[in-house]
């Protein structure tokens, strides 16, 4: 497994839920297979290579991280290229870093 971390700053906190909110819209409108017919590649390909996503967010900096999974090392590059071409939109200020890297332990307590 892989996991793209990209971290972002400038971000208005004020508007974190409503990011989130739609963030899981978008996720479960994919998972229901609703796309509709006019949705950007980019987002076609992270339907067919990401996993997983996890979103950390400071509430009083507007800074956050956005974590991706893939299962392959294929999927992950092409989920990053994707990525890379999208924008964070007006109120997701500005991608600050982006790093790859394989998950060597993923194990949970309880």
């Amino acid at each position: 497994m892989y996991a793209r971390i990209a971290r972002f700053e400038g971000r208005d906190p004020a508007t974190i839920d409503e990011q989130v909110a739609e963030l899981r819209r978008q996720i479960q409108g994919m998972r229901e297979g609703g796309l509709p017919p006019d949705l950007p590649e980019e987002a076609r390909v992270l339907t067919e290579t990401v996993t997983r996503v996890l979103q950390l967010v400071d509430r009083r900096t507007g800074a956050a991280v956005g974590i991706t999974f893939s299962e392959t090392e294929d999927d992950m590059r092409r989920a990053d290229e994707a990525l890379n071409a999208m924008s964070p939109g007006e109120t997701g200020g500005r991608r600050t870093g982006v790093e790859i890297y394989e998950v060597a332990l993923d194990e949970s307590f309880g």
